[in-house]
């Protein structure tokens, strides 16, 4: 499937798209760390609720960016309109792992939320942010036919 290539100042939308992703994935990282760490350790549960609030704030972070009027979205619509149904399929998604991160900090700031919830809800966003970063990135291939960053 075909798609245009980017004008200059698509460009320079997708390097802060790729400064934001990569960001995002430390934080990803960071967070994926926290919670595979040993959980004996007493600042086990802090350090997963702070990772996770910051791992909140770059997902939210990355949905201004994406989202925003002149965000990543409005400007891939602009030259693959055919696109709009995944545009909000990955809309949709940033709603739902909002709300899965929300319902996780909330346990982690319970003092007695068990450890095992705490990695499952945590292996869940987890999984739910690999999918969509996958889908973000293949959303954006297919448009411009353009790599915005396979990192791992």
């Amino acid at each position: 499937m075909g798609g245009t290539q980017p004008s200059s100042t698509d460009a320079w939308s997708l390097q802060v798209a790729r400064r934001h992703r990569a960001a995002l994935l430390h934080e990803i990282h960071l967070f994926e760390h926290a919670i595979a760490s040993p959980s004996a350790d007493p600042g086990w549960r802090q350090r997963v609720g702070t990772r996770l609030r910051t791992l909140r704030g770059a997902f939210a972070e990355h949905i201004v960016v994406t989202e925003g009027e002149d965000g990543l979205y409005a400007e891939l619509l602009a030259h693959a309109p055919r696109l709009h149904r995944r545009v909000q399929m990955l809309t949709r998604e940033h709603a739902a792992i909002a709300v899965s991160m929300s319902a996780m900090q909330r346990r982690a700031d319970l003092p007695g939320s068990r450890v095992d919830e705490l990695r499952r809800c945590g292996g869940e966003v987890l999984r739910a942010l690999s999918r969509h970063r996958q889908r973000g990135a293949d959303l954006v291939y297919d448009a411009y036919e353009t790599d915005i960053g396979g990192e791992t």
